[in-house]
């Protein structure tokens, strides 16, 4: 009825019971992780690959037609994280180490990564989510001619205050770059900034960069706090 004032949405306060520290939203986030890694080990690697064949078609399907569409033109946008408590240094031999063949930790720090292992060719295979799509891409081509791009890449940041740089092109199992990726690191008085650029085709939905850029935040945020867990 006209003149009528909309409901005010409802809401729910935990009052009692848990003792344990954190609210409602803490407690889904732990059962929805417990519940995912048991899935994940449950299905395997194959099994998951054999789950999601039809979506990573579809997803590798629609980053092949947006980087021809966009003849090799790329849109740019970066997240950048505050870590206190942890050096660059730490963290990225933390990074070397798991990347080298420690997939739990790399699967964990995502709900959307489903597989990240080193290939045969050292190329590093990674199917996870760009965007809305599930899509199986590799990454590689670190130091080499094809990465030319990363030294001009506006994104560039002074070597003086973030001497850790690395860059990747991301592709297809044919060879067909579909992404770009450049992360740089500098250390604070009490941690590191972390600087995350991720490069898609410059005609992808804005949702695909702007998802992509969350995703940046969810999983280094993790890696980072696993990083430093791991030191102890």
């Amino acid at each position: 009825m006209a003149g009528e004032e909309a409901p005010l949405p409802a809401t729910v306060t935990l009052v009692s019971g848990p003792t344990g520290p954190g609210g409602i939203d803490d407690f889904e986030l732990f059962y929805a992780r417990r519940a995912l890694d048991r899935f994940r080990a449950r299905l395997g690697r194959q099994g998951l690959l054999d789950l999601l064949a039809a979506d990573m078609e579809e997803g590798n399907a629609f980053l092949r037609e947006s980087a021809r569409a966009s003849d090799g033109n790329f849109t740019g946008g970066t997240t950048v994280l505050a870590a206190r408590g942890i050096t660059s240094g730490e963290f990225l031999a933390w990074m070397d180490k798991t990347f080298a063949g420690d997939e739990k930790p790399l699967l964990a720090a995502h709900p959307e990564h489903y597989v990240m292992a080193p290939g045969a060719d050292g190329a590093f295979n990674v199917v996870e989510n760009i965007g809305p799509y599930v899509c199986s891409f590799f990454m590689g081509g670190w130091g080499t001619d094809a990465m030319a791009w990363a030294a001009d890449a506006d994104e560039l940041l002074p070597e003086s205050e973030f001497p850790h740089k690395m860059s990747s092109n991301l592709f297809l199992g044919d060879g067909a770059v579909v992404g770009r990726a450049l992360t740089q690191f500098g250390d604070t008085t009490d941690g590191f900034t972390a600087s995350l650029t991720v490069y898609v085709p410059s005609l992808c939905p804005e949702v695909v960069l702007e998802h992509h850029l969350r995703h940046y935040a969810v999983e280094f945020r993790n890696w980072i706090i696993a990083a430093a867990a791991a030191r102890v």
